[in-house]
């Protein structure tokens, strides 16, 4: 039986347009004249997209239950309108064999609600230093290497790993930090860490290792990709790396985009790693995505318990959570002020993650029907009470937004729907 998914502006070939979807076996197929026997599923004018993609999640699971599991996590991502997620490797145990990373899988193939496809560790224990894990073993379960919470310190042994990435067909993940210019900071090294007698974290010891990277990244030849960029620094190297025609992209994050240090209050919901930067940098990031250099948002969703985010600035754990909120807060303070376009965003969250990491589903013909549904008309405040995600600490606690997810579908299947107020 096909479901045909009628009066919709749906986006395809970059713009949308007026119509109808059919999906019949998990695919998108011609709709053709109508069956007898097909489910009619009418959409009132709403806006359907290729489903939400994000590259940079951490669903804590296995080893961090209390945190995350990959049930709720991906609960919060068909909440969300994500219809695949990857899962960051900062696990116990971690992806660092074929053996560690068969755990999270088999978790995965029972619990999960969207697409999953994890990061294996560039080194053994995700370290970043010591030995390399073997890549040829684990290249074909996941979608590329990172130690994600770590810089790898050594530059001879990151460029070794971007020559075996690079061997196997699967990109370099960077969580770029350099440890010696960490000096126990803890947000950015700015005006209110100062005034407020904070540890702060240098500019520096984010640009200086993307800068680098992106070195080796030419020198092997690797497909290199840099988490949360955060300075505008950061924005200019990528920028210069793409003029030369490297195979290197970026990501940033909504808090990055929406927030800066002057936003800071003293409490843990306020604290991830990069820390918030200056206006300065926000200028920087936004500039960088109209112009291409940032070619992926991605939410860096980390979940903690709510007793390790309510120690305050300096002794909360780093990492809020980002999937149930991202796309209407962007909505609202980018689209809906101008900056951007709703297509632009589309390509932000759902096109390009797709296109640079290799990922399917969609909305054309023959693709894999992966889709959300959002209301635009749809106006509410953040309010992490109501979060599928164990999760619950947010900078945006309250903040009003517009758009919702109404249905979120995941290979054909109908993962969440917020008209019948259930996961199915």
């Amino acid at each position: 039986m096909r479901t045909i998914y009628t009066d919709a502006r749906i986006f395809r070939g970059g713009r949308f347009e007026t119509g109808e979807i059919a999906v019949e076996q998990g695919r998108i197929v011609p709709v053709g004249e109508r069956r007898a026997d097909d489910r009619i599923v009418r959409l009132g004018g709403r806006w359907l997209v290729p489903g939400l993609v994000d590259v940079h999640v951490h669903l804590r699971e296995p080893g961090f239950p209390q945190k995350e599991t990959i049930a709720t996590g991906t609960a919060a991502a068909a909440r969300g309108g994500y219809t695949t997620v990857c899962s960051m490797p900062n696990l116990n145990p971690a992806p660092d064999s074929p053996e560690h990373l068969s755990r999270q899988t088999e978790i995965i193939r029972r619990d999960a609600a969207v697409h999953v496809v994890p990061y294996a560790s560039i080194t053994v224990g995700q370290r970043g230093c010591g030995e390399l894990v073997d890549f040829a073993a684990l290249a074909p379960e996941v979608v590329g290497f990172s130690d994600d919470g770590r810089g790898v310190q050594s530059a001879e042994l990151m460029e070794e790993a971007m020559r075996c990435a690079a061997a196997v067909g699967r990109p370099i993940v960077a969580h770029c930090e350099v440890d010696d210019l960490l000096h126990g900071g803890y947000i950015h090294d700015g005006a209110y860490c100062h005034e407020h007698g904070h540890k702060g974290i240098s500019s520096e010891s984010e640009w200086r290792q993307v800068e680098r990277d992106i070195e080796l990244a030419a020198r092997t030849g690797c497909q290199y990709h840099v988490c949360h960029v955060s300075t505008r620094e950061s924005v200019e190297l990528v920028r210069r790396a793409k003029a030369r025609g490297l195979r290197v992209s970026c990501e940033t994050a909504p808090h990055y985009l929406l927030l800066t240090d002057d936003d800071l209050r003293e409490e843990g919901r306020f604290k991830m790693n990069p820390p918030l930067r200056s206006r300065e940098d926000r200028e920087a990031l936004i500039a960088g995505i109209l112009d291409g250099t940032i070619e992926v948002i991605a939410t860096d969703h980390a979940p903690h318990t709510a007793e390790e985010k309510l120690r305050g600035l300096a002794r909360s754990a780093m990492g809020i959570v980002g999937l149930e909120c991202a796309f209407p807060l962007l909505y609202r303070y980018l689209v809906g002020r101008g900056i951007i376009t709703l297509e632009q965003l589309i390509g932000l969250m759902a096109v390009n993650p797709r296109r640079i990491f290799g990922l399917g589903g969609g909305t054309e013909e023959g693709d894999a029907a992966d889709f959300t549904v959002f209301d635009l008309e749809a106006e509410y405040r953040i309010d992490p009470a109501t979060f599928r995600s164990k999760g619950r600490a947010t900078p945006f606690a309250g903040w009003p937004v517009r758009g919702r997810t109404v249905l979120t579908v995941v290979g054909g299947r109908e993962v969440y729907d917020y008209d019948n107020c259930k996961f199915k």
